[in-house]
């Protein structure tokens, strides 16, 4: 009966460590948690000082000037920034605090399947923007932020391939309900984010 348990044990300790040379386990919740907050303060200043709410899909190209459009886009990656900037300093001090590497295969692998949508993302923004399709900006963001995200959870933790799933089916959501698109981004980018992080934190970090 002992040799049984002690078997179990080791086949136990065996799964866990491959478990963790196979997946990225130095996210961190306040991260997310950082990172939403970025995302509804990003939002509230979209829509309260640069009015960005468009109705339609190309209502907003009108009442848009090149330089409100500039601001516009420094606004979004100065929040992209932040939460990357944030998400790096948070796992990589997570990462030494388990005794791992940061910048590991895992890590890389996690990356370049993230790369795929968000690359093609980013040519189909650029697109939108140039051909003044800017009520379609938000519903797009979160849909292939939530292909980057499911990707992602193949090699790290089955919650961020829940938190894909959220952000894609908002922004599928949004691509009908034009006029709510930011409201949803908000949801998606902010308080999915923040309660993700929450949860992550308070089940994996306390």
């Amino acid at each position: 009966m002992k040799n049984n348990l002690d078997h179990i044990r080791d086949i136990a300790e065996i799964r866990s460590m491959m478990e963790r040379s196979s997946k990225f386990m130095s996210l961190s919740g306040w991260a997310g948690i950082l990172a939403g907050t970025y995302a509804l303060i990003g939002a509230y200043i979209a829509v309260k000082v640069y009015n960005f709410n468009p109705v339609t899909v190309s209502e907003a190209t009108e009442n848009f000037s090149s330089t409100q459009l500039v601001q516009l886009i420094i606004l979004a990656l100065a929040v992209l920034i932040m939460a990357s900037g944030t998400a790096i300093f948070f796992s990589y001090k997570r990462a030494v605090q388990r005794g791992e590497k940061a910048w590991n295969a895992t890590a890389r692998r996690l990356l370049s399947n993230m790369a795929v949508p968000l690359v093609s993302g980013v040519v189909l923004l650029v697109f939108l923007l140039t051909n003044g399709l800017l009520g379609l900006l938000a519903p797009f963001t979160l849909i292939f932020y939530g292909l980057a995200l499911y990707n992602a959870g193949t090699f790290t933790y089955k919650e961020v391939k829940i938190l894909g799933l959220v952000q894609l089916s908002l922004g599928l959501i949004s691509t009908w309900l034009i006029g709510y698109a930011i409201i949803l981004w908000a949801m998606g980018f902010g308080l999915a984010h923040i309660i993700y992080g929450i949860y992550m934190h308070n089940r994996y970090e306390r």
